[in-house]
């Protein structure tokens, strides 16, 4: 019944319990919902994170549920802000899908033709990689988000960066902060490095792409699962947007080796986490989007609210508008 505020049968039934019987501790709990204990500690967590639960003040006790007048009434605000913000990126998408469907149907010289081509998956994609990265006689500038690289990725990027850089082609890359945790990652990135290539590190990147001399676009139908294919673009206006987003990513990461400048009292992982927090991404969301687990996305998340002093996401959102950590009119 409460699906859409993120709350599925058996945490909606552990939820219920929780308001009919705060006394009772997980072994009470899930003999009453008729669940297995770590099924309803599952249950808390999720209750956690939707800041329907809170804890209790001794450790020993079981968390207490938060009124659902409170809680409920807070989800619901969140999720229309969700479907608010979901409807905005919509209508930025549907903008820049008719400039680039106007562009490419007009043909127009001051422009360019615009064309896309579609990689259906991962073999298609490097083979095509292969075959641009022959052709680059300047530059390469690449995002690539998803937290620590695979070894098969890294390997297979090997060949392609060393014969780029063995010409003299300025190849630039942006990670997340996440993979300075990484040792196989931050050393293919010092690798990069030593070849004559640039490595930053941000804390959020919007999408995964390969520009190449500022020309031609690969980017992914899905920047988590590359398998899903990709797509080739070429075309004077829609590289001139991709390469100035690209620029004003680079301007503000921070280069590989060098500690991450701190704003506002927060590194940028830090930062990208918070205002993700605020805008109602769950744990596994902000893991996604960092490129981390969800165990790290999770401490994060709760030593951002500590430091805070908040007791809710909500509040950390209102905290850190105003400390000045967030944007008042995020």
């Amino acid at each position: 019944m409460l699906e859409l505020l993120g709350l599925d049968t058996p945490t909606e039934a552990v939820y219920r319990a929780m308001l009919e019987r705060p006394q009772d501790d997980v072994t009470a709990l899930a003999r009453h919902v008729d669940l297995a204990e770590d099924a309803v500690r599952a249950a808390w967590d999720r209750l956690t994170e939707l800041s329907l639960v809170q804890p209790s003040a001794g450790s020993a006790q079981p968390p207490r549920a938060v009124s659902p007048e409170l809680g409920l009434d807070y989800l619901l605000a969140r999720r229309q802000a969700e479907f608010a913000l979901q409807r905005q990126r919509i209508a930025a998408a549907r903008t820049a899908a008719s400039q680039l469907i106007s562009e490419y149907a007009d043909r127009r010289p001051a422009s360019g033709p615009v064309s896309m081509e579609h990689l259906a998956d991962v073999a298609q994609i490097r083979a095509r990689l292969a075959v641009l990265t022959d052709n680059v006689r300047q530059e390469v500038m690449a995002f690539a988000p998803g937290g620590a690289q695979t070894e098969e990725n890294m390997a297979s990027a090997r060949p392609l960066n060393e014969r780029l850089l063995g010409r003299g082609v300025a190849m630039r890359t942006i990670y997340l902060e996440s993979v300075r945790n990484c040792a196989a990652s931050v050393a293919h990135a010092n690798w990069l490095t030593a070849m004559g290539g640039q490595v930053r590190t941000a804390g959020e990147l919007p999408l995964r792409m390969t520009l190449l001399d500022r020309a031609t676009a690969v980017i992914p139908l899905n920047s988590e699962d590359s398998s899903e294919g990709a797509v080739v673009i070429t075309g004077k206006g829609t590289l001139t947007a991709l390469c100035t987003l690209f620029e004003t990513v680079w301007e503000n990461a921070s280069p590989l080796g060098v500690k991450p400048r701190r704003d506002a009292e927060l590194d940028r992982q830090e930062a990208a986490a918070l205002r993700l927090l605020a805008e109602g991404h769950t744990d596994e969301g902000i893991a996604k989007r960092l490129g981390v687990s969800h165990r790290t996305a999770r401490r994060i998340a709760t030593g951002l609210m500590d430091r805070l002093g908040a007791r809710s996401r909500f509040e950390a959102g209102v905290r850190a508008v105003q400390r000045g950590w967030l944007p008042h009119d995020l």
